[in-house]
């Protein structure tokens, strides 16, 4: 038995580093999600140190709970955490399972037990990420089989923590009403993350890496454009941060595409095509106040 570790070593060759740096590059900004991923990371790694030097170890609590509003990479953290619980030989598999109510719960006596068991099984050796969790619990109707669903998550929480990790999604006011609901549940969970909005700032840097991406640029006009557009979408309703984002350059796309088809017959350059100009950026419908996607009748943004 080893008398001494060299921790740097073992962090390199954990392929931590690797998946931290991956999150770094996939997400803009979110510095303290990023610092508290980081520090999970460190006491996983710790924890493993210390059994390799024969040191009292309890194995540490991983389920975890991720609050804030859509589009500002709940999913993609739970993603690479899995990864590094994987890496650090906590889960067997490091695959993420994405559940919502509708997975869970039955409809009729008898149904609830079944689906959740199922979609817990599917989740074994990995993550189990429930997005918008605090829908299971309905206190207002008595005939609402969630709570089933919730005690059988809390059991299996409990009894197989070693080898899956439950992290609970949603906004956060709702979910504090979620937790607060449930002592059991609330004991259960020992990470909490609070996923803040974007800046203006921080998601025209997320609309550079996406453009970037798909082999795109913006005019110099369309970069101020696309300033005034997420001023203006993230006013109104159904904001979701890197998604509307997403959405907002995938409509330019289209409308650039559209614009181009317009001249047909005519000679294209490789910048033609590459190029979004402001009017692909200002013949959104946010520009008249409205939000793009949820109309009844036109659904572009």
């Amino acid at each position: 038995m080893p008398c001494s570790i060299d921790l740097a070593a073992a962090y390199a060759d954990s392929g931590v580093a690797e998946v931290l740096e991956q999150l770094d590059r996939e997400l803009i900004g979110l510095t303290p999600v990023k610092t508290r991923i980081r520090e999970i990371a460190a006491l996983l790694l710790v924890d493993q140190v210390r059994q390799q030097l024969d040191l009292p170890s309890t194995a540490p609590s991983l389920h975890m709970s991720f609050t804030g509003r859509p589009g500002t990479g709940k999913t993609t953290v739970a993603q690479r955490m899995s990864q590094i619980l994987h890496r650090l030989g906590y889960l067997r598999k490091g695959h993420v399972v994405t559940a919502t109510r509708d997975d869970l719960v039955g409809q009729y006596v008898g149904h609830t037990a079944p689906k959740t068991k199922e979609v817990l099984k599917r989740a074994q050796g990995g993550v189990l990420f429930i997005d918008e969790a605090y829908y299971l619990y309905k206190p207002d109707n008595e005939r609402d089989y969630g709570a089933e669903a919730i005690e059988i998550l809390l059991q299996e929480m409990e009894n197989q923590r070693s080898d899956v990790v439950v992290i609970f999604a949603g906004y956060k006011d709702r979910m504090e009403t979620f937790y607060s609901s449930n002592p059991g549940l609330s004991s259960r969970v020992t990470h909490h993350l609070d996923f803040p909005d974007y800046s203006n700032d921080e998601l025209m840097a997320i609309a550079g890496l996406l453009l970037q991406a798909q082999h795109y640029r913006f005019s110099h006009e369309a970069c101020n454009a696309f300033s005034d557009y997420i001023s203006l979408r993230r006013a109104l309703p159904f904001f979701a941060n890197a998604r509307s984002i997403r959405n907002a350059i995938d409509r330019a796309r289209l409308r650039q595409a559209n614009r181009l088809f317009a001249r047909m017959g005519e000679e294209l350059t490789k910048e033609d095509l590459i190029t979004i100009e402001a009017a692909d950026i200002k013949g959104s419908r946010v520009f008249q106040g409205q939000v793009e996607g949820h109309h009844p009748v036109a659904q572009s943004d």
